[in-house]
Protein backbone atom coordinates (compact mmCIF):
# COMPACT_ATOMS: atom_id res chain seq x y z
CA UNK A 1 0.00 0.00 0.00
CA UNK A 2 1.31 3.43 -0.84
CA UNK A 3 1.74 6.18 1.72
CA UNK A 4 -0.58 9.16 1.85
CA UNK A 5 2.30 11.32 3.14
CA UNK A 6 1.62 13.69 0.24
CA UNK A 7 -2.00 14.27 1.30
CA UNK A 8 -2.80 17.91 1.96
CA UNK A 9 -6.43 17.49 2.94
CA UNK A 10 -8.85 15.02 4.50
CA UNK A 11 -12.59 15.06 5.06
CA UNK A 12 -14.18 14.52 8.44
CA UNK A 13 -17.21 12.22 8.42
CA UNK A 14 -19.42 11.95 11.49
CA UNK A 15 -22.20 9.77 12.86
CA UNK A 16 -24.84 12.13 14.22
CA UNK A 17 -26.77 11.08 17.36
CA UNK A 18 -28.87 7.95 16.65
CA UNK A 19 -27.58 7.80 13.06
CA UNK A 20 -26.37 4.53 11.55
CA UNK A 21 -24.65 6.11 8.51
CA UNK A 22 -22.00 8.86 8.52
CA UNK A 23 -22.36 12.28 6.92
CA UNK A 24 -19.54 14.49 5.69
CA UNK A 25 -19.04 17.30 8.21
CA UNK A 26 -15.82 19.17 7.53
CA UNK A 27 -12.47 19.43 5.75
CA UNK A 28 -8.97 19.38 7.23
CA UNK A 29 -6.27 21.31 5.35
CA UNK A 30 -2.52 21.11 5.94
CA UNK A 31 -1.14 24.57 6.71
CA UNK A 32 2.55 24.16 7.48
CA UNK A 33 2.68 22.22 10.74
CA UNK A 34 -1.00 22.90 11.51
CA UNK A 35 -4.27 21.35 10.41
CA UNK A 36 -6.98 23.91 9.66
CA UNK A 37 -10.63 22.91 10.09
CA UNK A 38 -13.64 24.07 8.04
CA UNK A 39 -17.24 22.88 8.40
CA UNK A 40 -18.98 22.02 5.14
CA UNK A 41 -21.90 24.22 4.07
CA UNK A 42 -24.12 21.16 3.57
CA UNK A 43 -23.39 20.00 7.12
CA UNK A 44 -24.13 23.42 8.61
CA UNK A 45 -27.49 23.42 6.83
CA UNK A 46 -28.56 20.19 8.53
CA UNK A 47 -31.20 20.72 11.19
CA UNK A 48 -29.65 17.98 13.33
CA UNK A 49 -26.03 19.12 12.90
CA UNK A 50 -24.02 19.42 16.10
CA UNK A 51 -20.58 20.90 16.74
CA UNK A 52 -17.92 18.19 16.68
CA UNK A 53 -16.92 19.64 20.04
CA UNK A 54 -17.41 22.99 21.73
CA UNK A 55 -15.75 25.29 22.54
CA UNK A 56 -12.92 23.96 20.35
CA UNK A 57 -14.84 23.57 17.07
CA UNK A 58 -18.02 25.70 17.24
CA UNK A 59 -20.43 25.25 14.36
CA UNK A 60 -19.47 28.27 12.22
CA UNK A 61 -18.75 29.21 8.61
CA UNK A 62 -15.16 30.41 8.88
CA UNK A 63 -11.91 28.44 9.03
CA UNK A 64 -10.95 27.33 12.56
CA UNK A 65 -7.28 27.23 13.49
CA UNK A 66 -6.02 25.08 16.40
CA UNK A 67 -6.13 26.81 19.79
CA UNK A 68 -3.40 27.31 22.39
CA UNK A 69 -0.56 26.63 20.00
CA UNK A 70 -1.80 23.10 19.18
CA UNK A 71 -0.97 21.63 15.77
CA UNK A 72 -4.51 20.28 15.34
CA UNK A 73 -7.81 20.39 17.18
CA UNK A 74 -7.50 18.09 20.17
CA UNK A 75 -10.93 16.52 19.50
CA UNK A 76 -9.62 15.51 16.05
CA UNK A 77 -6.43 14.15 17.60
CA UNK A 78 -8.66 11.96 19.80
CA UNK A 79 -9.49 10.06 16.60
CA UNK A 80 -5.86 9.61 15.57
CA UNK A 81 -3.97 6.44 16.54
CA UNK A 82 -1.73 6.22 19.57
CA UNK A 83 1.44 4.19 19.97
CA UNK A 84 0.19 0.75 18.86
CA UNK A 85 -1.83 2.00 15.89
CA UNK A 86 1.14 4.06 14.70
CA UNK A 87 3.40 1.00 14.91
CA UNK A 88 0.98 -0.95 12.71
CA UNK A 89 0.73 1.86 10.13
CA UNK A 90 4.51 2.44 10.05
CA UNK A 91 4.97 -1.30 9.55
CA UNK A 92 2.45 -1.28 6.69
CA UNK A 93 4.03 1.71 4.95
CA UNK A 94 7.70 0.89 5.54
CA UNK A 95 7.94 -2.70 6.79
CA UNK A 96 9.95 -1.45 9.78
CA UNK A 97 9.75 -0.59 13.46
CA UNK A 98 9.12 3.09 14.30
CA UNK A 99 12.68 3.51 15.65
CA UNK A 100 14.39 1.77 12.72
CA UNK A 101 16.85 3.65 10.55
CA UNK A 102 15.43 5.27 7.45
CA UNK A 103 11.80 5.45 8.60
CA UNK A 104 10.39 8.63 7.00
CA UNK A 105 8.37 11.14 8.95
CA UNK A 106 4.68 10.41 8.54
CA UNK A 107 2.20 13.26 8.67
CA UNK A 108 -0.80 13.36 10.98
CA UNK A 109 -3.07 13.44 7.93
CA UNK A 110 -1.51 10.16 6.81
CA UNK A 111 -2.20 8.54 10.17
CA UNK A 112 -5.80 9.79 10.07
CA UNK A 113 -6.33 8.43 6.55
CA UNK A 114 -4.59 5.09 7.16
CA UNK A 115 -6.31 4.02 10.37
CA UNK A 116 -9.25 1.65 10.47
CA UNK A 117 -12.68 3.26 10.27
CA UNK A 118 -14.18 1.72 13.43
CA UNK A 119 -12.28 4.13 15.65
CA UNK A 120 -13.35 5.23 19.12
CA UNK A 121 -16.11 7.85 19.05
CA UNK A 122 -18.21 9.03 16.12
CA UNK A 123 -15.64 10.34 13.61
CA UNK A 124 -13.85 8.93 10.59
CA UNK A 125 -11.54 10.49 8.00
CA UNK A 126 -11.73 10.05 4.25
CA UNK A 127 -9.99 11.30 1.10
CA UNK A 128 -13.39 12.03 -0.48
CA UNK A 129 -16.15 14.47 0.47
CA UNK A 130 -18.77 12.59 -1.52
CA UNK A 131 -18.03 8.87 -1.18
CA UNK A 132 -17.59 7.13 2.18
CA UNK A 133 -15.40 4.02 1.86
CA UNK A 134 -14.85 2.39 5.27
CA UNK A 135 -11.45 0.86 5.98
CA UNK A 136 -12.61 -2.34 7.61
CA UNK A 137 -10.71 -5.42 8.65
CA UNK A 138 -11.42 -8.84 7.28
CA UNK A 139 -12.75 -11.33 9.78
CA UNK A 140 -9.89 -13.07 11.57
CA UNK A 141 -9.43 -15.35 14.54
CA UNK A 142 -7.75 -14.23 17.74
CA UNK A 143 -4.89 -16.58 16.85
CA UNK A 144 -4.36 -14.65 13.59
CA UNK A 145 -4.50 -11.33 15.42
CA UNK A 146 -1.84 -12.56 17.84
CA UNK A 147 0.37 -13.71 14.98
CA UNK A 148 0.06 -10.30 13.34
CA UNK A 149 0.80 -8.52 16.63
CA UNK A 150 3.97 -10.58 17.08
CA UNK A 151 5.15 -9.57 13.60
CA UNK A 152 4.56 -5.88 14.37
CA UNK A 153 6.54 -6.11 17.63
CA UNK A 154 9.48 -7.64 15.74
CA UNK A 155 9.29 -5.13 12.89
CA UNK A 156 8.51 -7.84 10.32
CA UNK A 157 6.27 -6.83 7.37
CA UNK A 158 2.82 -8.38 7.50
CA UNK A 159 1.36 -10.62 4.85
CA UNK A 160 -1.60 -8.98 3.04
CA UNK A 161 -4.06 -11.17 4.97
CA UNK A 162 -2.58 -10.32 8.37
CA UNK A 163 -2.33 -6.66 7.43
CA UNK A 164 -6.05 -6.59 6.65
CA UNK A 165 -6.85 -8.40 9.87
CA UNK A 166 -4.88 -6.02 12.08
CA UNK A 167 -5.93 -2.80 10.32
CA UNK A 168 -9.01 -2.57 12.54
CA UNK A 169 -6.91 -2.12 15.68
CA UNK A 170 -5.04 0.91 14.35
CA UNK A 171 -8.00 3.09 15.25
CA UNK A 172 -7.82 2.30 18.97
CA UNK A 173 -5.60 4.24 21.35
CA UNK A 174 -2.95 2.97 23.73
CA UNK A 175 0.42 1.28 23.51
CA UNK A 176 -0.44 -2.44 23.83
CA UNK A 177 -1.14 -4.89 20.96
CA UNK A 178 -4.87 -4.95 20.31
CA UNK A 179 -7.61 -5.61 17.79
CA UNK A 180 -11.35 -5.04 17.39
CA UNK A 181 -13.80 -7.93 17.57
CA UNK A 182 -17.51 -8.01 16.68
CA UNK A 183 -19.77 -10.66 18.15
CA UNK A 184 -23.38 -10.25 17.11
CA UNK A 185 -24.83 -7.29 18.98
CA UNK A 186 -21.64 -6.42 20.88
CA UNK A 187 -18.22 -5.10 19.96
CA UNK A 188 -15.03 -5.63 21.91
CA UNK A 189 -11.48 -4.37 22.13
CA UNK A 190 -9.12 -7.32 22.47
CA UNK A 191 -5.85 -6.64 24.30
CA UNK A 192 -3.03 -9.14 23.93
CA UNK A 193 -0.07 -10.05 26.07
CA UNK A 194 3.10 -8.37 24.75
CA UNK A 195 6.32 -10.28 24.09
CA UNK A 196 8.22 -8.32 26.75
CA UNK A 197 5.67 -8.72 29.55
CA UNK A 198 7.31 -9.98 32.75
CA UNK A 199 3.92 -10.72 34.36
CA UNK A 200 0.33 -11.04 33.17
CA UNK A 201 -0.42 -7.41 32.37
CA UNK A 202 -3.78 -8.21 30.80
CA UNK A 203 -4.90 -10.18 33.85
CA UNK A 204 -3.79 -7.34 36.12
CA UNK A 205 -6.09 -5.03 34.14
CA UNK A 206 -8.92 -7.57 34.32
CA UNK A 207 -8.60 -7.81 38.11
CA UNK A 208 -8.48 -4.03 38.51
CA UNK A 209 -11.47 -3.44 36.23
CA UNK A 210 -13.57 -6.09 37.96
CA UNK A 211 -12.60 -4.76 41.40
CA UNK A 212 -13.53 -1.23 40.31
CA UNK A 213 -17.02 -2.48 39.41
CA UNK A 214 -17.20 -4.35 42.73
CA UNK A 215 -16.45 -1.04 44.47
CA UNK A 216 -19.50 0.49 42.81
CA UNK A 217 -17.69 2.40 40.07
CA UNK A 218 -19.06 2.58 36.53
CA UNK A 219 -16.41 0.51 34.75
CA UNK A 220 -16.45 -1.05 31.29
CA UNK A 221 -17.39 -4.74 31.19
CA UNK A 222 -14.37 -7.06 30.80
CA UNK A 223 -13.75 -10.77 30.33
CA UNK A 224 -10.77 -13.06 29.74
CA UNK A 225 -10.19 -15.60 27.01
CA UNK A 226 -7.21 -17.38 25.47
CA UNK A 227 -5.83 -17.73 21.95
CA UNK A 228 -2.61 -19.34 20.74
CA UNK A 229 -1.88 -20.28 24.37
CA UNK A 230 -1.88 -16.61 25.38
CA UNK A 231 -4.19 -14.52 27.54
CA UNK A 232 -6.52 -12.07 25.82
CA UNK A 233 -8.51 -9.37 27.62
CA UNK A 234 -11.86 -8.44 26.04
CA UNK A 235 -13.33 -5.02 26.85
CA UNK A 236 -16.90 -4.41 25.75
CA UNK A 237 -17.16 -1.17 23.78
CA UNK A 238 -19.45 1.47 25.25
CA UNK A 239 -19.22 3.86 22.29
CA UNK A 240 -21.34 1.60 20.07
CA UNK A 241 -25.00 0.57 20.27
CA UNK A 242 -26.57 -2.09 18.09
CA UNK A 243 -30.04 -1.23 16.74
CA UNK A 244 -32.43 -2.87 14.26
CA UNK A 245 -31.13 -0.43 11.62
CA UNK A 246 -27.43 -0.99 12.34
CA UNK A 247 -24.74 0.34 14.64
CA UNK A 248 -24.91 3.82 16.14
CA UNK A 249 -21.77 5.58 17.33
CA UNK A 250 -21.47 7.82 20.37
CA UNK A 251 -19.34 10.95 20.10
CA UNK A 252 -16.60 11.12 22.71
CA UNK A 253 -13.83 13.47 23.75
CA UNK A 254 -10.87 12.80 26.03
CA UNK A 255 -10.12 14.76 29.20
CA UNK A 256 -7.08 16.07 27.34
CA UNK A 257 -9.44 17.67 24.83
CA UNK A 258 -11.78 18.94 27.53
CA UNK A 259 -8.82 20.61 29.25
CA UNK A 260 -7.59 22.18 25.99
CA UNK A 261 -4.25 20.34 26.05
CA UNK A 262 -2.18 18.02 23.86
CA UNK A 263 0.37 15.32 24.69
CA UNK A 264 3.17 17.85 25.13
CA UNK A 265 1.10 19.64 27.78
CA UNK A 266 -0.35 16.53 29.43
CA UNK A 267 1.77 16.94 32.58
CA UNK A 268 -0.34 20.02 33.40
CA UNK A 269 -3.61 18.05 33.28
CA UNK A 270 -5.38 18.38 36.61
CA UNK A 271 -8.26 16.58 38.29
CA UNK A 272 -9.13 19.92 39.90
CA UNK A 273 -9.64 21.49 36.48
CA UNK A 274 -11.63 18.46 35.31
CA UNK A 275 -13.85 18.74 38.39
CA UNK A 276 -14.47 22.40 37.56
CA UNK A 277 -15.55 21.41 34.04
CA UNK A 278 -17.90 18.78 35.47
CA UNK A 279 -19.60 21.36 37.66
CA UNK A 280 -20.43 23.57 34.66
CA UNK A 281 -20.61 21.40 31.54
CA UNK A 282 -21.71 17.90 32.57
CA UNK A 283 -25.11 16.34 33.08
CA UNK A 284 -25.66 15.14 36.69
CA UNK A 285 -22.63 17.03 38.06
CA UNK A 286 -23.10 15.91 41.68
CA UNK A 287 -23.10 12.18 40.88
CA UNK A 288 -20.36 12.65 38.28
CA UNK A 289 -18.08 14.39 40.76
CA UNK A 290 -18.52 11.54 43.23
CA UNK A 291 -17.82 8.98 40.49
CA UNK A 292 -14.64 10.74 39.40
CA UNK A 293 -13.45 11.06 42.99
CA UNK A 294 -14.05 7.35 43.48
CA UNK A 295 -11.97 6.59 40.38
CA UNK A 296 -9.08 8.71 41.67
CA UNK A 297 -9.10 6.91 45.02
CA UNK A 298 -9.34 3.51 43.35
CA UNK A 299 -6.41 4.31 41.04
CA UNK A 300 -4.32 5.05 44.12
CA UNK A 301 -5.43 1.83 45.83
CA UNK A 302 -4.85 -0.44 42.81
CA UNK A 303 -1.57 1.11 41.68
CA UNK A 304 -2.82 2.57 38.39
CA UNK A 305 -0.46 5.49 37.91
CA UNK A 306 -1.17 5.61 34.16
CA UNK A 307 -4.32 7.69 34.71
CA UNK A 308 -3.33 10.31 32.12
CA UNK A 309 -5.89 12.60 30.52
CA UNK A 310 -6.50 10.37 27.47
CA UNK A 311 -7.56 7.62 29.87
CA UNK A 312 -10.59 9.66 30.93
CA UNK A 313 -13.36 10.56 28.49
CA UNK A 314 -16.88 11.91 28.17
CA UNK A 315 -19.74 11.40 25.75
CA UNK A 316 -20.69 14.57 23.82
CA UNK A 317 -24.27 15.12 22.63
CA UNK A 318 -23.67 18.48 20.99
CA UNK A 319 -24.51 20.49 24.10
CA UNK A 320 -23.49 18.66 27.27
CA UNK A 321 -20.93 16.10 28.43
CA UNK A 322 -21.40 12.91 30.44
CA UNK A 323 -18.67 10.71 31.85
CA UNK A 324 -18.03 7.43 30.02
CA UNK A 325 -17.49 4.19 31.92
CA UNK A 326 -13.98 3.86 33.33
CA UNK A 327 -11.43 2.07 31.13
CA UNK A 328 -7.69 1.31 31.01
CA UNK A 329 -7.39 0.82 34.77
CA UNK A 330 -4.00 -0.86 34.60
CA UNK A 331 -1.87 -1.43 37.74
CA UNK A 332 1.68 -0.41 36.93
CA UNK A 333 4.99 -2.07 37.81
CA UNK A 334 6.55 -0.65 40.98
CA UNK A 335 10.20 -1.12 41.91
CA UNK A 336 9.81 0.90 45.09
CA UNK A 337 6.89 2.14 47.13
CA UNK A 338 6.75 5.84 46.26
CA UNK A 339 4.53 6.66 43.29
CA UNK A 340 2.73 9.56 41.62
CA UNK A 341 -0.42 9.81 39.52
CA UNK A 342 -0.21 10.96 35.92
CA UNK A 343 -2.69 13.78 36.59
CA UNK A 344 -2.38 16.39 39.32
CA UNK A 345 -4.78 15.66 42.18
CA UNK A 346 -4.66 18.80 44.34
CA UNK A 347 -2.66 21.90 43.47
CA UNK A 348 0.77 20.66 42.43
CA UNK A 349 0.30 17.43 44.38
CA UNK A 350 0.06 14.13 42.56
CA UNK A 351 1.43 11.72 45.19
CA UNK A 352 -0.34 8.34 45.11
CA UNK A 353 -1.54 8.66 48.70
CA UNK A 354 -4.85 8.72 50.50
CA UNK A 355 -3.80 11.95 52.21
CA UNK A 356 -3.64 13.62 48.79
CA UNK A 357 -7.06 12.21 47.94
CA UNK A 358 -8.61 13.44 51.20
CA UNK A 359 -7.16 16.92 50.67
CA UNK A 360 -8.99 17.05 47.34
CA UNK A 361 -12.39 15.94 48.71
CA UNK A 362 -13.92 19.48 48.81
CA UNK A 363 -13.36 19.79 45.04
CA UNK A 364 -15.94 17.01 44.65
CA UNK A 365 -18.42 18.46 47.17
CA UNK A 366 -17.46 15.80 49.72
CA UNK A 367 -16.74 16.31 53.39
CA UNK A 368 -13.58 14.64 54.64
CA UNK A 369 -15.60 12.09 56.62
CA UNK A 370 -17.64 11.22 53.50
CA UNK A 371 -14.46 10.79 51.46
CA UNK A 372 -12.92 8.57 54.15
CA UNK A 373 -16.07 6.42 54.20
CA UNK A 374 -15.93 6.08 50.41
CA UNK A 375 -12.32 4.89 50.59
CA UNK A 376 -13.11 2.46 53.41
CA UNK A 377 -15.91 0.98 51.30
CA UNK A 378 -13.45 0.47 48.43
CA UNK A 379 -10.93 -1.18 50.73
CA UNK A 380 -13.43 -3.68 52.13
CA UNK A 381 -14.81 -4.37 48.64
CA UNK A 382 -11.30 -5.06 47.29
CA UNK A 383 -10.58 -7.45 50.17
CA UNK A 384 -13.96 -9.19 49.85
CA UNK A 385 -13.75 -9.78 46.08
CA UNK A 386 -10.00 -10.25 45.59
CA UNK A 387 -9.85 -14.01 45.88
CA UNK A 388 -12.88 -14.74 43.66
CA UNK A 389 -11.79 -12.38 40.89
CA UNK A 390 -8.24 -13.76 40.89
CA UNK A 391 -9.71 -17.27 40.72
CA UNK A 392 -12.01 -16.26 37.85
CA UNK A 393 -9.10 -15.27 35.61
CA UNK A 394 -6.90 -18.11 36.90
CA UNK A 395 -4.23 -15.69 38.09
CA UNK A 396 -1.08 -17.61 38.91
CA UNK A 397 0.21 -17.81 42.50
CA UNK A 398 3.36 -15.92 41.38
CA UNK A 399 1.35 -13.01 39.99
CA UNK A 400 -1.02 -12.97 42.98
CA UNK A 401 1.96 -12.63 45.27
CA UNK A 402 3.41 -9.90 43.04
CA UNK A 403 0.18 -7.88 42.90
CA UNK A 404 -1.02 -8.22 46.51
CA UNK A 405 0.36 -5.43 48.65
CA UNK A 406 2.58 -4.01 45.90
CA UNK A 407 0.48 -2.87 42.95
CA UNK A 408 -2.75 -3.33 44.92
CA UNK A 409 -2.83 -1.64 48.36
CA UNK A 410 0.79 -0.58 48.44
CA UNK A 411 1.63 0.73 51.91
CA UNK A 412 2.85 4.02 50.40
CA UNK A 413 -0.83 4.97 50.08
CA UNK A 414 -0.81 5.62 53.86
CA UNK A 415 2.12 8.06 53.67
CA UNK A 416 1.28 11.36 55.41
CA UNK A 417 -2.15 10.18 56.55
CA UNK A 418 -2.45 11.66 60.02
CA UNK A 419 -5.43 10.78 62.13
CA UNK A 420 -8.13 8.70 60.43
CA UNK A 421 -7.28 5.72 62.59
CA UNK A 422 -10.28 3.75 61.34
CA UNK A 423 -9.26 4.30 57.71
CA UNK A 424 -5.68 3.23 58.42
CA UNK A 425 -6.89 0.12 60.26
CA UNK A 426 -9.22 -0.79 57.38
CA UNK A 427 -6.41 -0.35 54.87
CA UNK A 428 -4.01 -2.57 56.84
CA UNK A 429 -6.64 -5.27 57.35
CA UNK A 430 -7.50 -5.28 53.65
CA UNK A 431 -3.83 -5.37 52.67
CA UNK A 432 -3.16 -8.29 55.02
CA UNK A 433 -6.16 -10.15 53.54
CA UNK A 434 -4.75 -9.74 50.04
CA UNK A 435 -1.26 -10.82 51.04
CA UNK A 436 -2.59 -13.81 52.98
CA UNK A 437 -4.33 -15.10 49.85
CA UNK A 438 -1.64 -13.77 47.51
CA UNK A 439 -0.01 -17.10 46.82
CA UNK A 440 -3.11 -19.21 47.24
Amino acid sequence: MTSRADATEAFVWMWLPDGTEPVVAARLDQDGARLLFTYGASYRRRKNAIPIYEPELPLQESVIAPINGLSMASCIRDGSPDAWGRRVIINRLTGKKPDAAGVPEISELTFLLQTGSDRIGALDFQASATEYVPRLAVQASLDEFLEAAAFIEKGIPLTPALDQALNHGTSIGGARPKALIEDGTKKFIAKFAASNDTYSVVKAEFVAMRLAAACGLNAATVSMTRAAHKDVLLIERFDRTHTKDGWTRHAMVSALTMLGLDEMMARYASYEDLAELIRHRFTDPKDTLRELYGRICFNVLCGNTDDHARNHAAFWDGKMLSLTPAYDICPQTRTGNEATQAMLIKGEGRASTLATCLAAAPDYHLKEAEAAALIEHQLTSIADHWHAICDECELSPVDRKLFAGRQFLNRYALEGLNGHTALQDTFRAAREALIASGGA
